[in-house]
């Protein structure tokens, strides 16, 4: 099963560039910041989704997935596991193509939803440490390793 997982991991992170990040703090000392802020050097395009912020890391941020006007690949989400599923629903609605629950998010219900509709899953993954991973473990330095 391990190895199912961590190909459902690398293909998103190979494979999708466009990455809405629900939960994303304005403040550089939280976690979905520093997550976000690697992601974006790293080539990502990071679309911020917090009701309560106007810009987060020079992008701006939407109140929620239905307001981000361009494509979305993947649903990163940091909230807690009980406010999940209208995330989840939402991405569903608006053609994602991934759901990822930071680590520390677990919501099974949820999960399946979103695999139901043909969502590719991951949680209670960090997606910085997986593409650390994925990047060791193909011999090379992400852009991040060089500076």
């Amino acid at each position: 099963m391990e190895k199912i997982r961590i190909r459902i991991e690398e293909k998103i992170l190979k494979e999708f560039r466009n990455v809405a990040v629900v939960g994303l703090s304005s403040d550089p000392e939280k976690p979905s910041y520093g997550i976000a802020k690697y992601l974006a050097e790293q080539g990502y395009n990071i679309i911020p989704v917090n009701p309560n912020a106007q810009e987060i890391l020079g992008r701006t941020s939407y109140p929620d997935l239905s307001s981000i006007p361009e494509k979305v690949d993947v649903v990163e989400i940091f909230r807690r596991s009980e406010d999940v599923m209208p995330i989840v629903e939402e991405a569903i609605k608006i053609g994602a193509r991934a759901v990822w629950m930071q680590e520390g998010i677990v919501n099974e219900e949820a999960a399946a939803k979103a695999r139901d509709a043909g969502l590719l899953v991951v949680m209670n993954k960090c997606m910085f440490k997986e593409h650390q991973r994925m990047t060791q473990e193909q011999g090379g330095m992400s852009r991040w390793q060089t500076k």
